[in-house]
């Protein structure tokens, strides 16, 4: 397993390079600038991919080579970050295809569940390992941090293209999907008290998408831009909050 992982952790930038060269059609950008909606962010926002790759990458990496991470904890989300890996890079493909619509809303969502699942897991794992925070912890919150956006973008754009809800007046279901996000997010930092890189993906997603709201033109995007920086603070002191108070100490056995 840890060498499915390594390469399945190498094959979603090899696969992003190809999907960017419009190998699989339109690229990821000029399929959402076709689906315009209130959470879609500035296009700079997903240059995080980069870095979430070469932290992937280095993960796979240790949890193959380093003697130190054939742990307990890292047996346990091997299969998930495989899953959560694959799911990646086999999105990309999907998302260009716009027949494949939904295809690849499920596949976004599964792979959210993944790599959330590893993040969940790590988070407890960590205190009696500290040596998973910067290898394991760390790359696989960033990569759910960011995938718990991406995947509300996602959906915004699936109802935008098959015209599920009014695209003339977005504003009200858009709502619906940051408070959705906004629980999402919650839930899971309040589970991992305080998750700085799982924090950082999604505060970096939510500036970006107040700046393409702030600047849009759509009905209803300067009041989506607000609700992205509501959200966004409400997530940093829930974060403030939490690495603050007294943590509790793992039982001894």
């Amino acid at each position: 397993m840890r060498w499915l992982v390594l390469l399945l952790s190498l094959a979603m930038p090899v696969v992003s390079w190809f999907s960017q060269q419009g190998v699989f059609g339109p690229t990821n950008g000029a399929i959402s600038d076709r689906y315009p909606t209130l959470i879609v962010a500035a296009g700079y926002a997903f240059a995080i991919w980069g870095l979430i790759f070469l932290w992937d990458m280095v993960f796979g990496a240790w949890q193959a080579f380093s003697r130190r991470a054939a742990t307990d904890p890292l047996a346990g989300i091997r299969p998930w970050a495989a899953a959560g890996f694959a799911l990646t890079a086999v999105w990309m493909p999907v998302f260009s295809q716009q027949q494949l619509f939904w295809l690849a809303l499920l596949i976004i969502w599964s792979a959210l569940a993944c790599l959330l699942t590893c993040a969940l897991k790590l988070s407890t794992a960590r205190i009696t390992a500290p040596g998973l925070t910067a290898w394991a912890w760390a790359p696989l919150s960033l990569h759910a941090g960011w995938l718990s956006l991406a995947a509300f973008l996602n959906t915004a754009q699936v109802i935008v293209a098959y015209r599920l809800l009014p695209t003339d007046a977005m504003l009200p279901w858009t709502l619906v999907l940051f408070a959705l996000a906004t629980a999402l997010l919650l839930w899971a930092n309040h589970r991992m008290r305080g998750n700085l890189p799982f924090v950082a993906a999604a505060l970096w997603a939510l500036a970006a998408v107040y700046v393409k709201q702030s600047g849009w033109r759509l009905p209803g995007s300067d009041t989506a831009a607000l609700v992205a920086v509501v959200v966004a603070l409400v997530l940093t002191a829930q974060t403030v909050w939490l690495r603050l108070r007294p943590q509790p100490r793992p039982a001894l056995g």
